[in-house]
């Protein structure tokens, strides 16, 4: 570079924050993760900068210029009420100190703790004032990890409270809810504020939300049970939903993020609806997202039964996933885009094959089409839901029905996902394993049979949200040897089917044979992940969060 240039870098771990300024070159032969101080740059993108430089003295908007006339993308961020000049005398640099000391700091810093992009009701009826508990824990020495781990405590005592079947420990269960997402919230927004961003906290606020949630359900669960209602199966059921909504979510985002030539006219009109205002919040309240339904979950706790909330939930989860679902498959179909290898690898990750899925695609037909990965997904899960819904349980019929399916897994990743569809098959696939054991479950008539397969189904499904925040946070999937010791998801479902077909008249022992079967996912699972998110030294992660 010419001599007396200089290039400022911000450390990563702030990169995207308000407070940070920064020239962003999106070019991906930048790195992300650039250490502070050195200028990590490939060849060619190096020289690229260094000849805009050369040929822009006019300053960084030259520079910039130059940049974008040269094929680098450059990023420029939005400052808001921040002040930043390039003075090029003594007047000019009287007016930027004057400038800079009219900001009000404290304000922009309380402003910007709240995320940019929430629901309805965090933005209306919590985010007004836990940014200023944000402040108070940030002012005591409290970091954000400490007040996640206060949500989850406060959301175990409202599962504790739905528990005791009674009405007050309903209302009591309600209140403690609502009191766990206001800590939520207030967790991120700390982070934001007093910029203490890491990976271990992103990992345990989107691994809590899950486990708080889920807990609750199974609170309510043993509460209904205390009065005489058993609603386990809707229990399960809406973990299951809920589940897959979001491996929907993850899957259509790691297919399509980084995809070239990514458009499609529903985006433009998804762009155009959101410029009208009062539409960007009532499509948000549509999918449901995690404030709007903690919110009603916790008052009709407060006011009905365990029951009506299932109800209530399943249905607007149902809505909501057919809404999400439908605009996703026909942006699919209208845009133009070719998938990169990242993204099939991606999508293979969250697949979850075990070894019987992984020999039949080594060695089984490759079969060709756009669609065909989805489709023979489909076919399969299809064929084993069915089975398991009008076949006898422990019949031949739904064993040979699980063998298809686990065949047909195979073929179905047996070329990269990279086709229009192809994000399809992972959430396929998640509904075809937990809706079995479900159906199992419901239809064995064992008593415990349910109680013992939630705790299945919640012991897999956190493998799969490991996965995705790992991805998500460019770690890589968890290792092949924890999906073959735990046996893929065809693998897992195989072994369900076994033990039903062995067990099922036998009122012990399939409980017995599912609890030991949980335990056993969940020693395995969560002894690989705490032990990575806690040595993997991971780059920092500024996580927005879940939006559904």
């Amino acid at each position: 570079m010419p001599a007396g240039e200089r290039v400022a870098l911000v450390d990563p771990r702030f990169v995207g924050h308000v407070h940070a300024l920064r020239l962003a070159l999106t070019d991906p032969r930048f790195p992300a993760a650039a250490a502070p101080g050195a200028l990590t740059a490939q060849p060619e993108a190096r020289a690229a900068l260094v000849r805009a430089v050369r040929g822009a003295p006019g300053g960084p908007d030259a520079v910039a210029a130059a940049l974008d006339a040269d094929g680098t993308a450059v990023r420029r961020p939005e400052l808001g009420s921040l002040v930043a000049v390039v003075a090029t005398g003594e007047a000019e640099r009287e007016q930027a100190r004057a400038a800079v000391a009219a900001v009000d700091e404290e304000a922009v810093r309380l402003r910007t703790a709240v995320k940019s992009r929430d629901g309805f009701f965090t933005t209306f009826c919590v985010s007004p004032y836990s940014r200023y508990l944000a402040r108070w824990c940030a002012r005591r020495g409290l970091t954000p990890n400490q007040v996640t781990t206060a949500s989850l405590i406060t959301a175990l005592i409202a599962a504790g409270c739905a528990a005791t079947g009674t009405r007050g420990g309903y209302v009591a269960a309600g209140v403690l809810l609502l009191l766990s997402f206001v800590l939520d919230c207030t967790d991120g927004q700390l982070a934001r504020y007093s910029l203490q961003y890491s990976t271990m906290g992103a990992w345990l606020d989107a691994t809590f939300d899950r486990a708080k949630e889920y807990a609750y359900y199974a609170g309510l669960a043993l509460g209904a049970a205390r009065g005489g209602d058993d609603v386990w199966a809707l229990a399960l059921g809406a973990m299951v939903l809920q589940t897959c909504r979001h491996v929907v979510d993850f899957s259509f985002n790691e297919a399509n993020h980084d995809a070239e030539s990514n458009t499609s006219p529903t985006a433009a009109l998804s762009d155009r609806l959101d410029s009208a205002g009062w539409t960007v919040w009532v499509r948000r309240m549509i999918v449901l997202p995690i404030g709007e339904r903690w919110a009603m979950i916790a008052v009709l706790t407060a006011v009905t039964t365990p029951r009506i909330v299932f109800y209530a939930l399943l249905v607007g989860c149902a809505l909501a996933a057919l809404y999400t679902t439908a605009g996703r498959v026909l942006r699919s179909l209208t845009r133009r885009a070719r998938r990169t290898d990242r993204a099939a690898q991606a999508l293979a990750d969250l697949a979850d094959s075990g070894p019987v899925a992984q020999f039949v695609a080594a060695r089984g037909p490759r079969l060709g089409g756009a669609w065909t990965a989805p489709v023979v997904a489909a076919v399969g899960a299809v064929a084993l839901v069915v089975a398991a819904l009008t076949q006898p349980v422990g019949s031949r019929q739904v064993i040979v029905a699980a063998v298809f399916y686990a065949v047909l897994s195979g073929i179905a990743v047996a070329r990269p996902l990279k086709g229009a569809l192809d994000w399809l098959v992972p959430p396929v696939f998640r509904a075809a394993e937990y809706g079995t054991i479900l159906i199992i479950a419901a239809r064995c008539e064992v008593n415990g049979a349910l109680p013992a397969a939630f705790g299945l189904v919640s012991a897999v499904a956190y493998h799969h949200y490991d996965t995705v925040y790992r991805i998500r946070g460019g770690t890589g999937a968890p290792p092949q040897w924890l999906v073959r010791t735990i046996g893929g998801h065809e693998g897992r479902t195989l072994a369900v089917v076994i033990l039903a077909t062995l067990l099922a008249t036998r009122n012990t022992d399939l409980t017995l044979a599912l609890t030991a079967l949980a335990v056993t996912v969940a020693l395995v699972v969560l002894t690989e992940s705490i032990r990575f998110w806690v040595s993997s030294g991971a780059p920092a992660v500024h996580d927005e969060g879940e939006p559904a």
